[in-house]
C-alpha cells in the first residue's frame, strides 16, 4: 500500500482521478480493439450531441457538467477532428450552435455496439457491496446541498 492509499479520505480526489485515468486508458484500448480512433474524454460531448443534435456551448457545458473553459477545449479538439461543426444562431449571432458532422454521426454509429459492451463491463465492475454509481450520486447530491468548500470553511470555524 502506498502513502496515498494509506491517507484514506484525505486523498479522495487523487484516488478518483487515478480511477478515472485507468478507466479512460482502458476505454481507449477498448475503442482501439474495435478499430475506432476515439479519445474517451470526447465521450460526453459526442454522446450529448447524439441525443440532443443541436446545442449551444453553454447548453453542452450544462449537459455534461463541465466548466465553460473545459467544454470549449473539448469542442476545439472535436472540431479539429471534424467530428462536430458549429454555426451561428440565426436569432442570436453571438451564440454558436454545435452539431455532429457526418463523420461524427458515422463514428457514433460505430461506437454504439461498443457502448453496449462498455455498459455490461462497467456494470460488472461496479457491482460491489458499495455500488460506486449510487455512492457517486449520493456525494453529488451532498455537494448540491453544500459545497466541499463551505463544509471545510465551517470546520475551520470550529477549530
Amino acid at each position: 500500500m502506498n502513502v496515498i492509499d494509506e491517507s484514506g479520505i484525505l486523498a479522495i480526489a487523487t484516488r478518483l482521478q487515478r480511477l478515472s485515468d485507468q478507466i479512460r486508458k482502458d476505454g481507449f484500448q477498448i475503442y482501439k480493439a474495435h478499430g475506432i480512433d476515439f479519445e474517451p474524454k470526447w465521450f460526453p460531448v459526442m454522446y450529448t450531441l447524439f441525443h440532443k443534435p443541436v446545442l449551444s456551448v453553454v447548453e453542452i457545458a450544462n449537459e455534461i457538467g463541465y466548466t465553460h473553459p473545459s467544454t470549449i477545449s473539448l469542442l476545439k479538439e472535436l472540431e479539429k477532428e471534424k467530428l462536430i461543426r458549429s454555426k451561428k444562431d440565426k436569432i442570436d449571432e453571438r451564440k454558436r450552435l454545435l452539431q455532429l458532422t457526418d463523420k461524427g454521426q458515422t463514428l457514433v454509429g460505430k461506437m454504439q455496439p461498443v457502448w453496449d459492451v462498455l455498459k455490461i463491463a462497467t456494470a460488472e465492475m461496479i457491482d460491489t457491496e458499495n455500488n460506486l454509481m449510487r455512492a457517486i450520486e449520493e456525494v453529488e447530491g451532498q455537494l448540491k446541498e453544500k459545497s466541499f468548500f463551505d463544509r471545510a470553511a465551517a470546520q475551520m470555524k470550529r477549530v
